[in-house]
């Protein structure tokens, strides 16, 4: 018996270190996607302020350097939303180096999104959920867009993406024409081994993270 109970320690013990080689063990995996939406939310949260501020400065920094991005000419990013990667300094600095820049507006009776061109001084307001967007809408099409950056709770490294749960994103994403290249921004507690999928989510082109 004790023969027995030593040979299945030993295996369980090889079997966990093949799971760590393998990058399986993350405390994320095997979880559903609302289990993994709260925990990266309370993660968020409970980042220091300073460190969301260093980390995003990080990222702005390998965003700048992608060659998508210095080849881009009309950028659509998103308005940080709850802890997000910060994108104000990205925008400002973006628009310095004469890029057309475009947020989402949120058209909830159609259930996507649509960009809008935000200008130097527009004025804000709180879209259905609470998302800031421009008051004064002036939309660009899709097809003009040459980068878009998206958000999100949690990333891998193939590119898959886990939302918020509304289904917006994807939705826009699978719109946009194949030349148009998509960047996730994170932090690196949101990159995960692997994000669970389904048939209508879309895959991104690539993920800066620190």
């Amino acid at each position: 018996m004790k023969k027995c109970m030593r040979t299945m320690n030993i295996m369980v013990m090889n079997k966990s270190k093949e799971s760590k080689k393998a990058g399986i063990l993350s405390p994320l995996v095997e979880l559903t996607k609302a289990q993994i939406r709260s925990k990266i939310l309370i993660k968020l949260k409970k980042q220091k302020e300073e460190d969301r501020n260093r980390k995003s400065k990080k990222i702005k920094q390998r965003l700048f350097r992608t060659q998508v991005f210095t080849k881009a000419n009309n950028i659509m990013f998103y308005i940080a939303f709850r802890g997000e990667v910060d994108t104000e300094e990205m925008i400002r600095e973006s628009r310095k180096l004469g890029k057309i820049i475009a947020v989402p507006v949120c058209q909830k009776d159609r259930e996507t999104l649509r960009p809008c061109i935000l200008d130097n001084d527009a004025r804000l307001k709180r879209g259905p959920y609470g998302v800031r967007e421009p008051a004064l809408e002036s939309f660009i099409r899709m097809d003009e867009l040459d980068l878009v950056i998206v958000p999100g709770l949690a990333f891998d490294k193939k590119g898959n993406r886990l939302g918020r749960g509304m289904g917006f994103y994807d939705r826009f994403l699978s719109k946009l024409p194949k030349r148009t290249k998509t960047l996730g921004l994170a932090f690196d507690f949101q990159i995960l081994p692997s994000v669970p999928t389904r048939a209508h989510d879309v895959r991104i082109n690539k993920v800066l993270f620190a």
